[in-house]
């Protein structure tokens, strides 16, 4: 790109103001424009990469036809922003390398009036805009609302309550369905066939579930085209009734590596354009592919198993050829948590073995289908909760709350691995067996193996393992920081001549009793460590078994906040998760 043409326009558009001054053939070339810098941005800090190429078009036309900050927009999972700060003041955040990480990667009111919610997960939008409707309504004020949705969010639950609810509003409400022909992966469910269906019909299948709800209705055939959506917009602009206008955009639009892999380019790491045509060396083994090994395996011998997804399977190393292998053993429900776990449930009561795996920032979104669905039934499901650990990760993608969430139902096992050989036995102990729901925290970080085959019977429920036995202070690891605990141990030997006693506990959701009362005997301080937040937490249920003894108890995790791209070592040093940290408040304890 050359300094004459961002001059010529970008370097004119600082507001959504600016867009209005523009000609259609400027703003195509401020479409270019734009593009390119997404992708130089994106390429160099990762982050959402093909559903900001494919609504740039769209975005351009919404600032030209309504008036924002007045008339509101209301974004969805914010996979869809980036074009959106680039016209409301914070281009910058994309042109000036310097500043790449001066704006986060969702929608921050805190950055701009523009923005109305912090949102990093799916199906949100119609409902948030639908109550930012009904208070303009209220209050007797006029403008438009206007929610952007797609990108496979419309098959989460949410998405169906705020459409069932926005149809009745009865006033201006406008929902622009971004219809890109993909979610995160392939499209899932019986709704998509209907958008199908009206992309075949040029909007005019007789069959329209946004009609049938009782939606107005537009379709947009080039989602693409500035003009063809300023002519769109400007239609139903200061509607007094609810409205849907279905366009079908590109995802990955302009960028030839995105549009070959759409799936693959939906969320790139910092480089990937830069290696996308390089041979890839053979990746090393890790917790993913342990995963993925044990799932087919599993199920070549037993047809009763099958691995279920909610709309996320690159997460967990679900390439294409591992589901095309599976075949019916793999179920992709859509970015639907609750359904899937309410759906493992249902399938392991009956005999079927369901291994659901989710992300630990996501089934946050489950707690009443845990509660009520697996475990107030009490069936076998196994769910396996990756990246779950304290992590430098932006506020709405934080993966520190399950423990709190999940220990404290009843009848769940959850259980903490602390290497290959533990995970793997807990694993096939949790498919076979048919007593309990059973969760478990998936590694998270490098793999540790022990080379040698664990034989624990997990079905002798919070047996803690005692790895070192020793005195005076207790170190209790959980999971991820069960390698924390050995080093803490280590330092206390070498610094102040203290063996202490080292404990796995594998149980979250359990204590060992008969272990801690042991402890006793002679032990002043016992400590735990969790990759989690702490309240509500694992090690809070350790100190209030020792409540009435004459232990100390010190915990060591994460404070109850929201952090936002704070760096790992820093939030380690803030909660004391350092082995000299941790030696240092166990010395002043003793």
């Amino acid at each position: 790109m050359s300094n004459t043409t961002v001059e010529s326009v970008l370097s004119k558009v600082n507001t959504p103001d600016d867009v209005k001054k523009l000609s259609i053939a400027e703003m195509n070339t401020l479409a270019d424009e734009m593009r390119e810098y997404i992708i130089t941005k994106v390429n160099t800090t990762g982050g959402h990469f093909g559903p900001n190429l494919g609504i740039i078009e769209a975005t351009i036309a919404l600032h030209y036809v309504f008036n924002s900050p007045k008339d509101k927009f209301v974004f969805d999972v914010s996979h869809q922003c980036y074009p959106h700060k680039i016209l409301t003041g914070r281009k910058e955040g994309f042109t000036n390398p310097e500043k790449y990480n001066t704006f986060t990667g969702y929608t921050a009111p805190e950055e701009s009036e523009h923005d109305l919610f912090k949102v990093g997960h799916t199906s949100t939008s119609v409902s948030l805009a639908t109550g930012v409707a009904k208070a303009r309504d209220l209050k007797g004020e006029t403008g438009n609302v206007i929610a952007l949705i797609g990108d496979g969010s419309l098959s989460g639950g949410e998405a169906y309550e705020g459409l069932n609810n926005a149809a009745v509003l009865g006033s201006n409400m406008i929902i622009i369905v971004n219809d890109n022909e993909m979610s995160i992966a392939e499209n899932q469910g019986g709704y998509y066939k209907n958008l199908e269906e009206l992309r075949r019909t040029n909007g005019k299948a007789e069959c329209n579930i946004f009609k049938a709800m009782g939606f107005d209705y537009l379709y947009v055939e080039e989602g693409n085209n500035v003009e063809s959506l300023i002519s769109a917009f400007s239609k139903i602009k200061d509607s007094t009734h609810p409205v849907v206008v279905h366009i079908h955009t590109e995802k990955g639009h302009g960028c030839d590596a995105a549009l070959a892999n759409k799936e693959g380019f939906h969320w790139i790491m910092p480089g990937t354009l830069d290696s996308v045509n390089e041979t890839q060396a053979p990746q090393g083994e890790s917790y993913t592919s342990i995963t993925t090994d044990y799932i087919l395996e599993k199920a070549k011998k037993d047809p009763k198993v099958f691995t279920i997804t909610p709309a996320t399977p690159g997460a967990y190393g679900y390439s294409e050829d591992f589901r095309n292998k599976l075949g019916k053993q793999y179920v992709d429900v859509g970015i639907a948590e609750e359904h899937a776990v309410a759906f493992a449930s249902a399938a392991a009561s009956q005999g079927a073995k369901p291994i659901l795996q989710v992300l630990s920032s996501f089934i946050q979104r489950t707690y009443d289908q845990l509660s009520q669905d697996l475990c107030l039934n009490n069936s076998p499901a196994t769910i396996l909760i990756s990246w779950g650990a304290i992590s430098g990760a932006d506020a709405t993608h934080l993966q520190v709350f399950d423990i709190p969430m999940m220990s404290n139902i009843p009848n769940l096992v959850y259980l903490a691995p602390t290497n290959k050989e533990e995970y793997l036995a807990m694993l096939d102990w949790s498919v076979e067996q048919t007593s309990h729901p059973v969760a478990i925290r998936v590694p998270f970080g490098e793999v540790v193996s022990t080379g040698v085959e664990d034989k624990t019977n997990y079905s002798l429920l919070n047996k803690f393992k005692m790895a070192e036995q020793g005195s005076e202070v207790a170190i209790i690891g959980l999971g991820n920081f069960f390698g924390l605990g050995q080093r803490v141990k280590e330092s206390l030997k070498s610094s102040l001549g203290i063996d202490a006693t080292l404990i796995n506990p594998c149980y979250i959701t359990g204590l060992d009793e008969e272990m801690l009362e042991g402890l006793k005997q002679n032990h002043k301080v016992v400590i735990t460590l969790e990759d989690g937040v702490l309240d509500g937490g694992f090690g809070e249920k350790i100190t209030r078994f020792y409540g009435n003894s004459d232990i100390k108890v010190l915990n060591f995790g994460a404070k109850k906040e929201f952090t936002d791209r704070v760096p790992l070592d820093g939030l380690y040093e803030r909660y004391h998760l350092r082995e000299d940290l941790i030696v240092e408040d166990i010395k002043k304890c003793l």
